[in-house]
């Protein structure tokens, strides 16, 4: 299968390195490291053959005294620290998502900015107003039109207009949240409960929640939730369980599926999810179409996210 892909990526956070992964041997080929801590999340741009992985600070979220502001580059052919982008007077960036129209957008927690950049010049060019210093994670819709946060501990989802670039509406949630994510036809909002093994799903129309989904098999609150590449896979990770859920959108059927220790980000190759496990310095590997695990290799000491490219 080694020839769908050039190569593989993952942010090891725990180990505040990056890693270039052989995506048919698995075996780790080259390691960066030397970053300020720390290194969090990650964007792969494939037809550019770069990746962006933000420097969140050396806390975690809500407990970041000392944050970063910088958004680092790599050349994934050359496999190479190619140059930053900074984001001052904004700190502590954290998700980063490309949208439709082609430009960056990046929570920065800590300011409660969204910063906007221009990756043909790898210049920001404006910052949006989140709405909230908890804005951890963001989601944005395929279309470009819309752009989501999850405000964690104010319980909430900030809605920003992204053509217009301003906050639109804050949407409350039951609970506090972890996680978020954004159907492909753009109608429908989930957001990942902190406090319990539920989700909450939200109509993008009128801005309210109408459904708490429990997670089965899940003993514990989950955390990062996004789509499939085709729309009809949910996948959950469940740090504190040590899941995967595999939800069908059309059905609402769920697969609890154990993989190793604290799950974080992952990434879709074909029919396989491959799983980031921060706890263990392990990445796991699952079938989605058979809905199972299928292996796991050794990466660093921790990794939060992976990519291919």
């Amino acid at each position: 299968m080694s020839g769908d892909v050039r190569g593989m990526i993952a942010v090891d956070k725990m180990g505040c390195k990056v890693l270039f992964i052989n995506p048919a041997t698995y075996e780790t080929e080259t390691v960066l490291e030397g970053f300020q801590r720390t290194v969090h999340e990650l964007l792969v741009i494939p037809e550019t053959g770069l990746a962006y992985v933000p420097i969140f600070g050396d806390g975690i979220h809500g407990r970041n005294p000392n944050p970063g502001h910088v958004l680092c580059i790599f050349d994934c052919l050359a496999r190479r620290h190619v140059g930053d982008i900074d984001l001052s007077p904004y700190v502590a960036p954290h998700t980063v998502r490309r949208s439709a129209d082609g430009l960056i957008y990046i929570t920065c927690e800590n300011s409660a900015k969204i910063a906007v950049i221009d990756p043909r010049t790898h210049k920001m060019v404006d910052a949006i107003d989140s709405g909230s210093t908890n804005a951890h994670r963001l989601c944005i819709t395929d279309d470009g039109q819309r752009l989501y946060t999850d405000n964690e501990e104010d319980a909430s989802v900030s809605v920003i207009d992204v053509p217009g670039r301003k906050l639109t509406a804050k949407i409350a949630t039951p609970q506090a949240i972890a996680g978020i994510a954004v159907s492909g036809d753009g109608r429908t909002i989930v957001a990942v409960s902190d406090e319990t093994p539920v989700l909450f799903t939200i109509d993008a129309a009128s801005e309210t929640v109408t459904r708490e989904v429990a997670l089965e098999g899940v003993a514990k609150p989950a955390q990062i939730a996004r789509h499939s590449p085709d729309g009809r896979l949910l996948v959950v990770s469940g740090m504190s369980s040590d899941m995967v859920s595999l939800i069908e959108t059309a059905s609402g059927r769920q697969t609890a599926v154990p993989v190793g220790s604290q799950p974080m980000d992952f990434a879709f190759r074909g029919d396989d999810i491959y799983v980031g496990c921060q706890g263990d310095g392990t990445i796991h590997v699952i079938d989605a179409a058979q809905r199972r695990h299928t292996g796991s290799f050794k990466a660093g000491t921790g990794c939060e996210s992976v990519g291919f490219f």
